[in-house]
């Protein structure tokens, strides 16, 4: 598996939405998404990155990029596989 090899992206919106105090659905108004969109996101269900979506969400959350995504490297991300199973 690809990811296995070059790590992986973890998106950290749950977090921001309970640090923020903000509901989904009112994330999916002033983000102007579904919030459908707003679930595979919280739960990291994503197989492409959108940049206009993530810009709008940084902006409803008022953070920078860095708050709502983390890379987390090969062998990061193997440890934590393995600590699951």
């Amino acid at each position: 598996m690809e990811e296995q090899k070059f790590g992986t992206i973890k998106i950290h919106l749950n977090e921001l939405i309970k640090e923020r105090n903000i509901s989904k659905s009112r994330l999916s108004h002033r983000a102007e998404m579904q919030r459908t969109q707003i679930n595979h996101y919280c739960n990291n269900d994503i197989a492409r990155l959108d940049i206009a979506v993530l810009a709008r969400l940084c902006t409803a959350l008022d953070c920078s990029i860095g708050d709502l995504l983390e890379f987390i490297p090969a062998e990061k991300a193997n440890d934590a596989d393995q600590a699951e199973e």
